[in-house]
């Protein structure tokens, strides 16, 4: 009875965030999936620190903009628990009490706002990754990780070639695989980095050939597949604009050991 009373609790959560999102993003609730916590972070993000609601699920961890709080949310962004690893993140002026958040497809940083809120989130994320390669039978291996982005207001000139400094028409540019602020002359390759989108991504000089490298020594038609263009539609942002509506530091919710 119990069982049957704490999955129907469970779905009810998770349909309840799904109306919160709307129909244009993907569906969470899905069979064998828990709701294991919710709540506000902030977020590092490319030009300044910004409130996020981040869930928790027995799978993955989504996080997206708020636009009323608890009401409607959007830019869903999923990330599989099972390449995800943390690291502690040192105290930043007045954030504190942070960690990375690291995986193949996104890299970047969140702080709580106090050190009992830290180690619940980063205590309950280590326990759904550690149940879920039990589950899959996975090992808990290496990744090849996504980069940190360096804030746009740490690098007043590019990073890359130390000169060319960033104005209202000499824009910043971040670069895919490490992550660094550059310049528009400076990342004007793209190579395909299929863990964070199936198009070719930005990438500065020293990134491109290091990449063009490695994919020659293990296939030397590899290198084809990647492009010099900077023609393409690619939205250099970090899905960061700003929401408005209620952004009110809430308490995070956990909800127990997973049903």
């Amino acid at each position: 009875m119990v069982d049957r009373i704490g999955s129907e609790a469970n779905a009810k959560r998770i349909s309840a965030i799904d109306q919160c999102f709307g129909n244009t993003k993907q569906p969470l609730n899905i069979p064998n999936r828990v709701l294991v916590g919710e709540g506000i972070l902030t977020k590092i993000c490319r030009k300044k620190p910004k409130s996020r609601q981040f869930f928790l699920f027995s799978d993955i961890l989504v996080y997206a903009n708020i636009i009323i709080a608890r009401k409607k949310y959007n830019k869903q962004h999923i990330i599989p628990l099972e390449n995800v690893r943390l690291q502690h993140a040192a105290n930043d002026g007045e954030l504190r009490n942070g960690w990375q958040i690291i995986s193949p497809m996104k890299s970047f940083t969140v702080y709580a706002a106090t050190p009992m809120e830290k180690n619940d989130w980063m205590s309950h994320i280590a326990k759904c990754i550690r149940d879920l390669l039990a589950k899959k039978g996975l090992p808990c291996t290496e990744i090849d990780a996504s980069p940190i982005w360096v804030p746009d207001q740490e690098a007043p000139i590019c990073m890359h070639c130390k000169k060319t400094e960033f104005t209202v028409i000499n824009r910043r540019h971040h670069c895919r695989k490490c992550g660094m602020v550059c310049c528009g002359s400076c990342t004007d390759k793209r190579f395909l980095l299929p863990n964070q989108s199936s198009k070719p991504l930005r990438v500065c000089h020293t990134c491109y050939n290091d990449l063009i490298i490695q994919s020659l020594i293990k296939s030397p038609a590899a290198g084809r597949n990647n492009s010099d263009s900077s023609n393409d539609d690619e939205e250099d942002s970090d899905f960061d604009d700003s929401s408005s509506g209620d952004q009110q530091q809430q308490k995070t919710t956990f909800y127990g050991e997973h049903i």
